[in-house]
């Protein structure tokens, strides 16, 4: 029986594949061990029987045997051993084809050529070592964040596999099988972080096509280049390269980049200046001196600076000693003489 089995199993392997050579090397095992059954127990016998020889094969070749059916001749017995080497062979083939489907998947998954069944995403188009890993933590930092990094094919394998939040999507960026897998056309927000702004703005038109309504945000070397990104989406934010912090909150935060970028320019619609609190200053704490600069001059104080160090945005109630700084935002610098006055 052994050598049957073997013979058995060389042939299958040549004409079966994947999951219908265990499930074949079952059917066999069983017509053939049930066979030797009949010929082999004496007449009568109930383990031959169609509605028990069932389970008791499969009691048998899982190696279970609870002993409720078991043949009474030698023949039979042998008949038994044969069912069992047969299961083991089954459960084997089976266990190596379910260990060769899961490990295929993983590959394919590190190798980033899944299909992805995502809504809702972050979809970060390029990949820079070291800085993406950066831009990543920041994307997740808050939990039930899902990203999905997409990379050239330089990038043979998942550089993030730790990250189970993270996957993986590999090709050519400006492709539609690329915004297919990463499913652009669901996604909440995409980040352009590419190699060159050339790059960028290819990669941006096959976002936009793909999904004509995505929060598109976009690291640029050049940022006079924003307005030809702008042909491609009205309402792209673009962020400089060297960045990346803002890129991430603009991701996360939509329109803080043009905050940030009219903070940060001259005569934009609220400048950034600082004043030392002069001796006498009758508004003592922060909420005071919130509330005054705020109904007096149309100005946000944003961060004190003492004796002990800068502190952003503190607690109203945090002392405002004369000599200490204010750093505050406003449509022009306030008059020396009314700081003075405190009026």
């Amino acid at each position: 029986m052994p050598f049957l089995l073997q013979r058995l199993l060389r042939t299958a392997r040549l004409r079966l594949a994947g999951w219908r050579l265990p499930l074949a090397v079952a059917l066999a095992v069983f017509l053939t061990s049930w066979l030797a059954m009949v010929l082999v127990e004496p007449a009568g016998s109930a383990i031959v029987r169609p509605d028990t020889y069932w389970w008791y094969f499969v009691i048998t070749a899982a190696t279970v045997g609870y002993g409720d059916v078991f043949p009474a001749s030698l023949g039979g017995r042998v008949v038994g051993a044969y069912v069992v080497v047969g299961g083991i062979v089954t459960l084997t083939l089976l266990f190596t084809e379910l260990a060769s489907g899961l490990q295929s998947v993983r590959s394919r998954r590190l190798r980033g050529l899944v299909d992805l069944d995502l809504t809702d995403h972050v979809v970060l188009l390029g990949y820079t070592p070291g800085r993406t890993g950066r831009i990543v933590a920041e994307l997740t930092a808050e939990a039930g964040s899902r990203v999905v990094l997409c990379a050239w094919d330089d990038v043979t394998e998942d550089p993030l596999p730790e990250r189970a939040e993270v996957q993986f999507v590999r090709g050519d960026l400006t492709s539609e099988d690329v915004m297919a897998r990463a499913a652009v056309a669901r996604a909440r927000t995409a980040v352009v972080d590419a190699r060159d702004d050339n790059e960028t703005l290819a990669v941006a038109l096959a976002v936009v096509h793909a999904n004509p309504g995505i929060h598109l945000v976009a690291a640029l070397r050049d940022l006079s280049r924003l307005s030809v990104l702008r042909y491609v989406s009205p309402t792209v934010q673009a962020v400089q390269w060297h960045m990346p912090y803002l890129l991430t909150e603009e991701a996360t935060d939509p329109g803080i980049a043009q905050v940030y970028n009219d903070l940060m320019t001259s005569g934009g619609h609220g400048n950034t200046y600082s004043a030392r609190v002069p001796p006498g200053f009758p508004h003592t704490t922060f909420g005071a001196c919130q509330t005054w600069f705020g109904q007096t001059f149309g100005a946000t104080v944003l961060a004190l600076r003492t004796a002990e160090g800068l502190t952003v945005s503190p607690a109203w109630a945090a002392p405002v000693p004369a000599g200490s700084t204010l750093y505050y935002v406003a449509p022009r610098r306030v008059d020396a003489g009314r700081l003075a006055a405190g009026r």
